[in-house]
């Protein structure tokens, strides 16, 4: 199967780094076709133009790529840090280019966008890892945790995925060596569980 991880943390030492080759050594040991973008380590132009925009608008290359990447993938895993109950601006670039209208959704004939979106994307499964700082009761119960209606309802349920999982990491900056390789062991079962091992050659590329 191919998988798409996307990574958006700017600091090559983060947690959110260990977490994506985690998840990555997960996917590639059970044999899945694996395609990783570091936003930042590409410098990925997260402003939309408006060029973009229409859905048969011109799309720059390494954008159209990214499309191509996303629609094909079997599976789609996103690692990012919780700012602001919001993913990091170069993600949130990202969505807007790349999760685009003939990519991973598209409307009904006759409807002008006012109605519900058919959802466009291929893969079957998609999870989230992300860190944050503040305890989970508190990011309930004060904030209403917005990642997971980002994700879960405004952008996967919403472009066809049936099946969404997340999984959060807290308080990092105050975790011990050996919470953060419990942590890691979760990652990999988490992809273990989700995307097992492929079972012969032509499935890794049947997606």
């Amino acid at each position: 199967m191919k998988i798409v991880v996307i990574l958006a943390h700017p600091d090559p030492k983060s947690f959110n780094h260990a977490i994506a080759r985690a998840a990555v050594a997960a996917l590639k040991s059970n044999g899945h076709d694996v395609v990783i973008h570091d936003l930042y380590a590409e410098k990925f132009d997260p402003l939309l133009p408006a060029r973009e925009i229409p859905k048969d608008g011109e799309v720059a290359p390494d954008v159209s790529a990214c499309c191509d990447e996303i629609s094909a993938a079997g599976g789609i895993v996103i690692v990012h840090p919780n700012w602001w109950g919001q993913p990091p601006a170069v993600l949130k670039g990202w969505i807007d280019r790349v999760i685009r209208p003939g990519t991973a959704y598209m409307f009904a004939e006759g409807d002008q966008g006012e109605g519900v979106p058919v959802g466009l994307l291929n893969a079957s499964v998609a999870v989230v890892f992300n860190t944050s700082n503040t305890p989970a009761e508190r990011e309930n119960s004060v904030f209403g945790d917005p990642l997971e209606a980002i994700w879960k309802n405004c952008v996967f349920g919403l472009c066809g995925v049936s099946s969404f999982h997340r999984k959060v990491f807290s308080v990092v900056v105050t975790s011990t060596e050996e919470e953060r390789r419990a942590w890691l062991s979760e990652v990999a079962s988490t992809i273990n569980g989700l995307f097992p091992q492929a079972k012969n050659a032509a499935e890794k590329f049947r997606d």
